[in-house]
């Protein structure tokens, strides 16, 4: 099973290519939409290095990757599963993480909760796996909002000492559910 093109009923969500380059690097490039990731925009050189270890996150675990989300032929984002693990030692089978990131325009509307609902259905429905997890910014109450709506539920709050960021004194939260709580 290659990584599917998915719909939800406003996204069509398509696997990360070479061809959505540009794309990225609009979304990567504005320090609101990466306020809570980097803390301030990417450069493209940032942004193409990014891009080649989105594409790899698709070659580690079979139907798990990144996809860019279309509403009307319009992009409005992306999306990812990636595999628990990913860029450590050790992979964990059957989890996968989280993710996603929308262009300021399309923030508010719903569109990440549905497309979020739509990765975490794909997950456990198509792919088998048996726990989904997301993790941000205790303060990036936008992201902590769409993973509850999206079936998730807070787990914990950690620290990294080595963490910066604006806000990175209050930690990160990470949000889970599993395929016996999720339900269809």
């Amino acid at each position: 099973m290659s990584q599917a093109t998915l719909q939800t009923d406003r996204i069509r969500l398509i696997p990360l290519g070479d061809e959505h380059l540009e794309l990225e690097v609009g979304l990567d490039s504005d320090p609101e939409v990466m306020r809570y990731l980097s803390g301030d925009g990417r450069t493209r050189a940032q942004v193409e290095v990014a891009h080649g270890l989105r594409l790899a996150t698709a070659q580690a675990v079979e139907g798990l990757g990144f996809w860019v989300g279309f509403v009307d032929d319009e992009f409005v984002g992306w999306w990812l599963l990636q595999p628990a693990g990913w860029g450590e030692e050790t992979l964990v089978p059957g989890q996968a993480e989280l993710g996603y990131r929308l262009l300021r325009p399309h923030w508010g509307k719903g569109l990440a909760t549905e497309g979020a609902r739509e990765m975490v259905r794909h997950a456990f429905q198509d792919l088998g796996m048996h726990r989904v997890f997301a993790l941000t910014m205790t303060v990036n109450e936008r992201s902590r909002a769409t993973m509850a709506s999206a079936g998730l539920e807070y787990v914990r709050t950690f620290y990294d000492d080595d963490d910066h960021r604006d806000g990175s004194e209050l930690g990160a939260v990470e949000y889970a559910t599993t395929k016996d709580q999720w339900g269809d």
